[in-house]
C-alpha cells in the first residue's frame, strides 16, 4: 500500500494527528499503519455525515434551515442504529426540571422501599 503524500492527507478533513492521539489511548494499540490511520479517519468523516443528514431530515433542522443539537440527541434517543451514542448526546433539559425529576426519583424510591417491606411481612404471614 502506497503512503499518503501530502495531496491524499486532502481527502480527509479531520487532522490525522489527533486521530493517531485517540488510537494510541487504546492499550490493545502499539502501532498504527497509514492506511489503518486515513481509513479510520475517512470512516469517521462519512460517520458523522450521515448521522448529521440524518439529523437534519429528521429533525426540526429543515424548518430552521440548521441541525441543532436537539436535533442530534432526537436521533440518538429514537433511531436504533445511533442509540449507542445515547449517553453522549444526552436531551439538555433545565437544571430546574433536572432537580424535580431528581427529587420525584428520591420520593418514589422512599415509596417503593415501604412497599416492598409490605410485601414481604405478607409474604412472612402466609
Amino acid at each position: 500500500a502506497a503512503r499518503l503524500s501530502g495531496g491524499e492527507n486532502r481527502l480527509v478533513s479531520l487532522p490525522l494527528s489527533r486521530i493517531r492521539v485517540i488510537m494510541k489511548s487504546s492499550p490493545e494499540v502499539s502501532s498504527i499503519n497509514q492506511d489503518a490511520l486515513f481509513l479510520t479517519a475517512k470512516a469517521t468523516e462519512l460517520f458523522v455525515q450521515y448521522l448529521a443528514t440524518y439529523s437534519y431530515k429528521h429533525g426540526r433542522g429543515k424548518e430552521k434551515n440548521a441541525l441543532t443539537y436537539s436535533d442530534l440527541s432526537h436521533t440518538a434517543e429514537e433511531c436504533e442504529t445511533f442509540q449507542f451514542l445515547a449517553d453522549i448526546l444526552p436531551k439538555k433539559i433545565l437544571a430546574s426540571k433536572y432537580l424535580k425529576m431528581l427529587e420525584k426519583e428520591k420520593r418514589d424510591g422512599e415509596v417503593g422501599e415501604g412497599d416492598e417491606d409490605e410485601e414481604e411481612d405478607e409474604a412472612v404471614e402466609d
